[in-house]
């Protein structure tokens, strides 16, 4: 591993052991399918997808780069896991969705390539799986072009976070493969907002993302202490 690549590897082997598991949706990524309607339906309330070039980053298996191009956009997932890489381009050949591909490349990497050059990018559930958030977020800036939106999701940092998302969805329900998470790499909505506004980013929206696990219902909310999402846009002009 590269070490000016903005990822951790143990994070990379944990989920390319799993790659195989990805389009399961009863497996390991079963939240991810479940919630995947919420937020693909959340973003489509900011903006319209219909012939956007959009980027998910630390795309995975694709459920979400998938459901994007399904809903008329041009979309790039990328991700640095080769296995995971391989199962998301497989299952767009078997699904026959058009208007998706994938590339192995790092955020950083891609936005020194293709500055603004995306309407919509994308970055679910992968903040808290790399060493230096704040570097993607400046990344996820730079990819999108000025006027357009950037949205996050990931994981709140606080003793209710702790017990809900580790002990709760690792250790007793199963939700989760145990290790998945790692608390100290959570992080609060205050630190994400500022990434946010270090990389000239508009912070539009925070949504809380709930579950009950007698109903297996999520839903969003106004509660952000567990997970959330910030919905940001790129000044349409930035200031001199």
């Amino acid at each position: 591993m590269n070490p000016t690549i903005n990822a951790d590897p143990a994070e990379l082997a944990k989920f390319s052991d799993l790659a195989h598991r990805w389009w399961d949706a009863e497996g390991e990524f079963r939240p991810l399918h479940q919630i995947n309607p919420l937020r693909l339906g959340w973003i489509k309330e900011f903006c319209d997808l219909q012939g956007k070039a959009v980027l998910d980053v630390g795309c995975g298996g694709g459920i979400l780069a998938d459901s994007l191009a399904r809903s008329g956009a041009h979309a790039t997932g990328i991700d640095l896991s080769t296995k995971v890489l391989r199962i998301a381009q497989l299952h767009a050949m078997d699904a026959e969705t058009k208007n998706v591909h994938y590339r192995e490349i790092s955020a950083e990497a891609m936005a020194a390539e293709q500055p603004a050059g995306f309407d919509v990018v994308t970055c679910m559930e992968m903040l808290e799986h790399v060493p230096d958030p704040a570097s993607v977020v400046q990344a996820c800036a730079t990819l999108v072009k000025p006027g357009g939106w950037v949205f996050f999701s990931t994981l709140n940092r606080n003793p209710m976070s702790f017990l809900q998302a580790i002990v709760g969805a690792e250790y007793v329900l199963n939700m989760l493969p145990r290790g998945t998470h790692e608390f100290a790499k959570f992080i609060r909505p205050s630190e994400l907002a500022s990434f946010c506004r270090r990389a000239d980013l508009n912070v539009m929206q925070t949504r809380g993302l709930s579950f009950n696990p007698l109903t297996q219902r999520y839903w969003l909310n106004s509660n952000t202490s567990v997970n959330y999402l910030l919905a940001t846009q790129k000044p349409a002009s930035l200031p001199a």
